[in-house]
């Protein structure tokens, strides 16, 4: 049975999609025909109990609704015409039960059947656009004001089915149209709860959850002063020269491969990944999340930075080296701009931290002086000496080699 189910849905979604669409388009195509499928039993079995009552000309009605909506399907079938389908389908809803109503001489005499008609602007909603709705309740609206006037006009007396056959048709009705109702509006529902998931994920992708939210509050502006944090740079070495020699594809695929396995290490270490500018991999300690051991968890990621990006092999099969820069000291953070902004960090730290980087040796780890006093108690390191930094002249910096012996261990998880 289940799998006759799955036969079923995958037959429903095959109808008129195009190897083109979007997700979300060929999930609304699918729903519409799913939709219009369960409602053709109803049109068959309100067609034959009107026969069976001698309202001919009733029975005529849910018939033409069959016929039509099957015709419509066909040519969406056939043309994968989503705009002709929804437009065909909202239009026989509306109007059928309408004249049904008036054929049987009201809304008591019909059991209430215009009820179906408020299924074109629940539609509406589910297949097209909120907007654009109202103009089908709207029309829903007028023609359930006018079926009154307009039953008494047409037919006089109205039609006296048998009291069971009355109260049946009221049941079904009833039933039928909140059942469908209900389907819609669930549908809708989790459409947009889909949606919403889906920006959170990418909003969370390239924002900090904290961030993320104060954005989504519609904050004016974020900044944020932070006067303990550290900042990692990290740039592969002669990555110039070897994207020269590798087609576009493989430079995406090596720096992915790459920088995947550091976004891991991100996470693992609760740190915050900042950005990448080409092949350079900016991570930040401290922020938005204040803690004590911000340069400490940094120095562990850069260890293990390292030891990753030795498993990563170049075309003529040597390994990728990095130069990774590291300093300690206050930024500021924020989020600039109101298309494609990003959160990120200013002041002399994240400077500094970026002349590490771009001033040390393939291999190395090379820190700043406060980042240094704040390592040295913990890890190894080895003085490389003054260095002639641009724009900040002449500073000491070291080599971090690893932790130091009986002091701690490797990296915390």
């Amino acid at each position: 049975m289940r799998t006759l189910g799955r036969r079923l849905v995958t037959l429903v979604s095959g109808v008129g999609a195009r190897p083109g669409d979007p997700v979300e388009l060929r999930m609304r195509k699918a729903l519409l025909v799913l939709v219009a499928l369960m409602v053709l039993p109803a049109a068959a079995v309100w067609g034959a109990l009107y026969w069976l009552a001698d309202e001919r000309t009733a029975a005529l009605l849910p018939w033409t609704f069959l016929v039509g909506s099957l015709a419509s399907l066909a040519a969406f079938g056939l043309t994968g015409s989503y705009l002709l389908l929804r437009r065909s389908q909202l239009l026989l809803v509306l109007l059928i039960p309408f004249l049904l109503t008036i054929s049987l001489g009201g809304l008591a005499a019909s059991g209430g059947v215009i009820l179906w008609s408020l299924l074109a602007p629940l539609g509406a909603i589910t297949f097209d656009s909120p907007r654009r709705a109202w103009r089908w309740f709207v029309a829903y609206a007028i023609l359930l004001a006018a079926a009154v006037p307009l039953s008494a006009t047409v037919r006089p007396v109205a039609a006296t089915l048998p009291d069971a056959m009355a109260l049946a048709f009221l049941i079904m009705n009833v039933g039928a149209v909140s059942l469908i109702a209900f389907v819609l509006l669930a549908t809708f529902a989790r459409q947009r709860e889909d949606a919403q998931q889906q920006a959170d994920g990418l909003l969370l992708n390239i924002l900090p959850a904290e961030i993320a939210e104060l954005l989504k509050a519609d904050a004016q502006q974020i900044a944020e002063q932070f006067d303990d944090a550290s900042v990692l740079f990290a740039d592969v070495v002669d990555f110039t020269p070897l994207s020269a020699s590798l087609s576009p594809a493989d430079v995406v695929s090596l720096l992915d491969r790459l920088f995947t396995d550091f976004d891991a290490l991100v996470d693992r270490f609760g740190v915050e990944k900042i950005k990448t500018i080409g092949d350079a991999y900016m991570v930040a300690s401290g922020v938005p999340r204040r803690r004590s051991d911000h340069a400490q968890v940094l120095a562990f990621m850069a260890l293990e930075m390292q030891d990753v990006v030795g498993r990563h092999a170049r075309d003529d099969g040597r390994a990728l080296e990095l130069r990774i820069g590291i300093n300690s000291g206050p930024v500021v953070a924020g989020v600039i701009g109101r298309r494609k902004f990003i959160y990120d960090l200013w002041g002399d730290a994240v400077n500094t931290a970026s002349r590490m980087e771009s001033h040390g040796a393939p291999g190395q780890i090379q820190i700043g002086e406060t980042t240094y006093e704040l390592l040295k108690d913990d890890f190894e390191c080895r003085a490389r000496g003054p260095v002639e930094v641009k724009g900040k002249g002449v500073i000491n910096t070291w080599y971090l080699l690893g932790p130091a012996n009986g002091r701690i261990g490797r990296a915390p998880a």
